[in-house]
């Protein structure tokens, strides 16, 4: 795993991929820009510094696994993997159409690089501490991550998969909140308060590490701080902006799951610095 990260071509390589997602999600006139955007830069960091994979041999089985629980932030896995070679770019384009292998959700017997089908959410930490149990029983050392919303941390679910993993100590599972603090509804504290997030994972035997989620050598610290950690799982709580890099985005709920227009798309673009 690389020890340290260059900040700015980081950002300069996220930039395009937010371009990248924006253009997709315009092409397919509907999908999830807020929550895409709020969470690209811990998954460009977990596929380009952590995580073992190889985008030639999807299917090696000593690859690490990823489980998305918030299926419908798809669009920043995409762009994540296409950018890694796991398909080409153009395929981009197809998002949402019928018989793309990039569908709404994600779908594992379409998309290459994919682990789980997801997008029900609450669902994604038990399949992932499945996967974890799985690699402790076989004695492998796959590590397994699994990244979800706030808003579905009011999900009972989670936390039932949560009592588990401790109980069985999955030091090699890392769960990931992108806490951007809006669901589809409005403020998560408004719709269903979930505070104080962090003693509450503490309290179900995690161990907690909180970063801002946009900050590229915090983040890489957190995924090695979690591999460090022996005897209980991690959780690495990510203060992060719903879509982050678009000013009129940014902290906006009505975002969550509206896609651009041609007009809007420029503008963002701009923003960007990615016109065109």
């Amino acid at each position: 795993m690389a020890q340290k990260i260059d900040v700015q071509e980081a950002a300069a390589h996220c930039t395009q991929l937010r371009a990248d997602l924006l253009k997709m999600l315009n092409a397919a006139g509907s999908g999830h820009p807020g929550g895409s955007l709020s969470c690209l830069d811990i998954l460009y960091v977990l596929y380009n510094h952590v995580m073992k994979q190889d985008p030639k041999d999807p299917k090696w089985d000593g690859r690490d696994r990823f489980v998305l629980s918030k299926g419908h932030v798809n669009p920043a896995l995409y762009v994540v993997l296409a950018d890694l070679g796991y398909f080409p770019k153009s395929e981009l384009m197809t998002l949402r159409k019928f018989g793309s292998i990039l569908q709404g959700h994600p779908y594992m017997h379409k998309t290459p690089g994919l682990d789980v089908s997801s997008g029900s959410l609450g669902q994604g930490l038990s399949v992932a501490a499945g996967m974890a149990a799985a690699a402790k029983a076989d004695g492998k050392p796959n590590r397994v991550f699994a990244l979800m919303g706030d808003g579905e941390q009011e999900e009972g679910e989670i936390w039932e998969a949560a009592m588990s993993a401790a109980h069985f100590k999955l030091d090699n599972l890392c769960g990931i909140v992108d806490h951007n603090h809006l669901q589809i509804d409005g403020n998560v504290e408004d719709v269903m308060n979930i505070e104080p997030i962090a003693d509450k994972w503490r309290a179900f035997g995690w161990n907690v590490i909180g970063i801002d989620g946009h900050d590229y050598e915090q983040i890489l610290d957190a995924f090695l701080k979690a591999e460090e950690c022996k005897g209980k799982p991690t959780v690495i709580i990510a203060e992060t902006v719903k879509g982050k890099g678009v000013s009129f985005m940014e902290n906006q709920a009505g975002w969550h799951g509206t896609a651009p227009n041609d007009e809007q798309l420029q503008q963002a673009l701009r923003e960007l610095g990615q016109e065109g």
